[in-house]
């Protein structure tokens, strides 16, 4: 039984063998998937080219995909790598947020301290200019006698670097009278040379404060001022003259009273060379006198380029700071002259034992501004007819100085 077994295992591993040697050899690896690839390639390449863009368009827009990618990937990071250093901070805050405060609202003070000392330094380096005056005192006559001859180093005020500067000169606490230089066109170290005289007896002097302001003159706009000085009369020796240099300080402009407003009316008739100016009504005047109202009357004066040529002036309105006047006066002006024609308007109160006191002014036709000038070309523009129009009255010396500036 053994033998035949051998004999069967024998015959069974032959059988294999020959199985074995009977069978096909293996076929070589396939190049199917590297020819897939290949096609593939091809294909998208083919496609690429078929695209209704140019290469470069494809290119770009590759680019810019990628730099997306990439800073969405640098976003996540920083926000991931931030956690944990934000969470670092929140314990260190909590362990030692006490003393960091301290120190923090230390630096904090001295901050502060060192900021309002800066400050202080560049207020007391800032600079308005300085400004050389006389004052004279006639014992005999009652009068202080202000000389304004020169200004140095002005700050510019204007854009092209320079300024209009003009004084204007008066005593607190009344301002009842007021005076004006000249303006001097874009100057910084301007000449003046001018003489102001105030009649006050000597015993009221002593609680008198004189004003010399320097403005710069804005023909289209408020005037700016660019310095002051202020003398208190009671400080000085007016025994004999002074004559000093000094530095101006920054002083805030007043603020502008209102003096109320006047409504007047202009016709034009060119072929008879008359213009008729009526003086209708004012309103909201300033009280001039002590019961709280004023004796209002107006002066109407004509000018030709400058020159004086005549002047009419209405009835006096007693008691009231609301005047009816309705009052016409005719002037005979050629049209040849008419474009350089200025209508002053001055309202003054009456006062039976001293002078009249202007209370307000204002300017219609060549080198007004504003409503001035839009009166004065509404009347050329329509000729025959009367046009009225309110005014808004402002300070005299205001006006005066407006007059005297040159006309651009």
């Amino acid at each position: 039984m053994p033998l035949v077994n051998m004999a069967a295992v024998r015959l069974r591993r032959a059988a294999g063998e020959e199985e074995r040697e009977s069978r096909p050899p293996p076929p070589p690896p396939s190049h199917r998937s590297n020819h897939q690839f290949a096609s593939m390639k091809n294909k998208f390449f083919n496609e690429l080219t078929h695209l209704p863009m140019p290469m470069w368009a494809v290119g770009a827009i590759v680019v810019v995909v990628l730099a997306l990618v990439a800073c969405l990937g640098f976003c996540i990071y920083k926000k991931c790598f931030n956690k944990g250093k934000k969470q670092k901070k929140a314990r260190e805050r909590k362990g030692g947020g006490g003393r960091g405060r301290r120190k923090k609202d230390k630096e904090g003070e001295d901050g502060d301290e060192k900021k309002d000392g800066e400050e202080e330094k560049e207020e007391e380096k800032e600079f308005f200019g300085k400004l050389e005056y006389t004052l004279d005192y006639n014992f005999n006559d009652n009068q202080l006698i202000v000389g304004i001859l020169q200004a140095q180093d002005l700050p510019a005020m204007d854009m092209g670097g320079t300024s209009d500067p003009y004084v204007k000169v008066y005593m607190l606490p009344d301002k009842k009278k007021k005076f004006e230089t000249k303006v001097q066109r874009k100057n910084l170290c301007p000449v003046f040379n001018e003489t102001f005289t105030f009649k006050i007896p000597y015993s009221e002097l002593g609680g008198q404060t004189l004003v010399l302001q320097v403005f710069d003159f804005d023909r289209f706009g408020k005037h700016d001022v660019i310095g002051e000085i202020k003398i208190p009369m009671n400080s000085i020796d007016l025994g004999q003259p002074i004559h000093e240099w000094k530095d101006l300080v920054g002083g805030e402009k007043e603020e502008q009273e209102k003096l109320g407003d006047i409504c007047i009316s202009l016709r034009y008739v060119p072929t008879a060379g008359k213009l008729t100016v009526n003086v209708m009504e004012a309103k909201n005047l300033k009280k001039m006198d002590v019961g709280g109202l004023s004796d209002p009357f107006v002066k109407v004066v004509l000018q030709h380029n400058g020159k004086r040529l005549k002047k009419k002036k209405t009835s006096v309105k007693q008691n009231t700071l609301n005047p009816y006047f309705n009052e016409s006066f005719s002037f005979e002006i050629p049209f040849s002259q008419i474009q350089k024609i200025q209508v002053l308007i001055t309202v003054y109160d009456y006062d039976k034992l001293g002078s009249n006191d202007p209370i307000g002014k204002c300017w219609i036709g060549y080198g007004a501004s504003g409503v001035g000038l839009r009166h004065w070309s509404d009347m050329l523009a329509n000729p025959r007819r009367p046009v009225a129009q309110w005014h808004t009255l402002l300070p005299e010396e205001e006006v005066d100085a407006a007059l005297k500036a040159p006309i651009r």
